[in-house]
């Protein structure tokens, strides 16, 4: 009996060791960031400072048959929003007394010459918001930091627990597909969108790009969106040119962007750039929402000083509803 009981324990043991060597190590990342921004000028005065307040663990591991699975969790001093998780097992969360939450999260499947499946439970780009203004700055874009001015972003739909694969690069081409399920999207319908980027092998500093979706985030409201781009790179400068259009079933609601950029490495460390969005609405109530904006990124060393300052007019097609906005970043990496 005692044999049998040694045996057993032995079984055991070696059971649980097998069961360690699966478990993961993680590598935590972050940094220190000083940012100051106003997203309103025209109505309030002074300036909002705060700093970063998460890290990131992640990890990865090799499987038996080469695939590589790899796994990202960012820990956040803000709140969670569930905004897009209709029906689904997300849930808001607050940080009330500086709780920290989980905020971003996904796991990626690398397949090698198959492509890759990256599953976002939280803060995932779609193929329409990843190419939603590809058009070159050094911070961010014209129609960004200003309070109110993004409404009109023809961006498609991003949400919890969204899929996206990636095929490999073939050629200079990858092709892009997201996925959202009906239990977790912004509506009672699933959603999925589809883009392709083109990096021409026999045009150095080409890129073009293009991603289109349907979506209904309003039950009984369909929005059929897409986007195209172009950037070419030569020297130190680079330019970009991109349209966007939004086709609704709900009257006179389409609205078409249009939005150019240009940006300059006046050296290594240093970059400037200049940015312009327009959108037009169908709607003959509203007047062209135009955005202008100049950002800058400088590096020294660990440090790194970047910012954005635009003007946006006629926010949202509403006659002289027009802000500025800046947003500058101080940050170290160590």
């Amino acid at each position: 009996m005692n044999n049998i009981k040694k045996i057993g324990l032995t079984a055991l043991a070696g059971s649980l060791v097998a069961t360690t060597a699966f478990a993961a190590e993680l590598s935590v990342s972050g940094g220190a960031a000083l940012y100051m921004d106003q997203p309103n000028n025209n109505a309030v005065k002074g300036n909002s400072f705060y700093m970063g307040d998460s890290v990131t663990f992640s990890g990865s591991g090799e499987m038996d048959n080469g695939w590589t699975v790899s796994v990202s969790y960012e820990l956040d001093g803000g709140a969670q929003s569930s905004a897009g998780s209709t029906g689904g097992t997300a849930t808001a969360t607050s940080n009330v007394g500086g709780t920290n939450v989980l905020d971003s999260h996904s796991m990626t499947i690398d397949m090698g010459d198959t492509g890759s499946i990256t599953f976002s439970g939280h803060g995932g780009d779609s193929a329409l918001s990843l190419l939603d203004d590809k058009t070159p700055n050094a911070y961010e874009e014209s129609w960004d930091v200003v309070s109110g001015a993004d409404g009109s972003v023809v961006n498609g739909v991003s949400g919890n627990n969204m899929f996206m694969y990636k095929s490999p690069t073939v050629s200079g081409a990858q092709v892009m597909l997201s996925y959202i399920n009906a239990s977790d999207a912004v509506t009672d319908k699933s959603y999925m969108d589809f883009g392709v980027t083109v990096s021409p092998e026999a045009f150095d500093g080409l890129n073009i790009g293009y991603a289109t979706g349907d979506d209904e985030s309003v039950t009984g409201t369909t929005n059929s969106e897409d986007t195209m781009y172009v950037t070419y790179a030569y020297g130190a400068a680079t330019v970009g040119f991109q349209r966007g259009n939004r086709d609704t079933n709900q009257g006179a609601n389409d609205i078409q962007t249009t939005s150019v950029g240009i940006s300059y490495a006046i050296s290594d460390d240093f970059s400037v750039a200049y940015n312009q969005n327009d959108v037009s609405y169908e709607a003959s109530a509203k007047v062209d929402q135009e955005a202008t904006g100049i950002s800058l990124s400088y590096t020294m060393g660990s440090m790194s000083l970047s910012g954005a300052m635009n003007t946006v007019d006629n926010i949202g097609g509403a006659t002289a509803t027009d802000r500025e906005g800046y947003e500058f970043e101080l940050a170290f990496a160590f």
